[in-house]
């Protein structure tokens, strides 16, 4: 699905590190610092961050934005509870499978 919306090949195998990719625009690595913020429990958006977006997106876009963002959160939250896992929709494709800092579940 991310294909057929723009992303490519290159963003799904380097999202992992995509603050340091130049396969993102900094209005992408914005999006995607506002996506892991409010994935956050709890969730902070630091106030510079919503600066920068808006430095790109009108208030329109913004409320659109955060409200995929917390729809994707809340439909993954959901699923967890009644262990909905995968169905096979996405074999073949990439899974970018966020790294962990070192030391991160240590312990």
């Amino acid at each position: 699905m991310s294909r057929a919306h723009g992303v490519s090949e290159r963003q799904l195998h380097e999202l992992p590190r995509y603050q340091e990719s130049p396969a993102f625009s900094p209005l992408q690595r914005s999006v995607l610092d506002l996506a892991v913020a409010m994935a956050q429990a709890p969730a902070e958006v630091p106030p510079a961050l919503v600066t920068e977006l808006r430095r790109h997106l009108d208030e329109t876009q913004l409320v659109e934005l955060a409200a995929a963002v917390a729809w994707e959160n809340y439909r993954a939250r959901f699923n967890r509870v009644f262990g909905v896992g995968p169905v096979g929709f996405s074999a073949g494709a990439v899974c970018a499978i966020p790294e962990r800092p070192p030391g991160a579940g240590d312990g």
